[in-house]
């Protein structure tokens, strides 16, 4: 069985406006999950791969769980901001846990942690199409 993939978006900034010296909301939530993630109990079915852009610029942050065989799920305008990284971190980590445990990759949107709910979320379905009828 293959990982499944967790992208953040490191490039993402909630303000058009940052100082040069101070790093990007996705760099800190990437870091974060990372961090995170070094103790997560399912650590090894899961990659968190910190990538420069994931194009939703004007609606940052964003990031992207995917796996071979499932749908794949973009988030955007997942509003980092006022130091709540940490609780961003923690509720992407809950959102991939029932990622992982979901056979076909769907997640019901009340399972999703509200952080998460924003209005742009994508579920792409899987690219075969005998992964498209099965239930999660």
């Amino acid at each position: 069985m293959s990982k499944s993939t967790l992208f953040i978006c490191r490039s993402c900034h909630h303000s058009e406006q940052r100082p040069p010296e101070q790093p990007a909301d996705g760099t800190v939530l990437c870091d974060r999950i990372q961090a995170l993630h070094q103790t997560w109990p399912r650590q090894s079915e899961l990659e968190v791969r910190g990538v420069d852009c994931l194009w939703t610029c004007d609606h940052p942050c964003s990031i992207a769980l995917a796996a071979d065989s499932k749908s794949t799920y973009a988030l955007a305008k997942v509003l980092v901001k006022d130091g709540n990284h940490s609780k961003i971190a923690e509720a992407v980590l809950q959102l991939s846990e029932r990622y992982l445990d979901s056979k076909s990759g769907t997640i019901p949107w009340k399972q999703f942690p509200e952080v998460l709910k924003t209005e742009f979320i994508a579920c792409v379905p899987p690219t075969t199409s005998s992964d498209l009828n099965e239930a999660s």
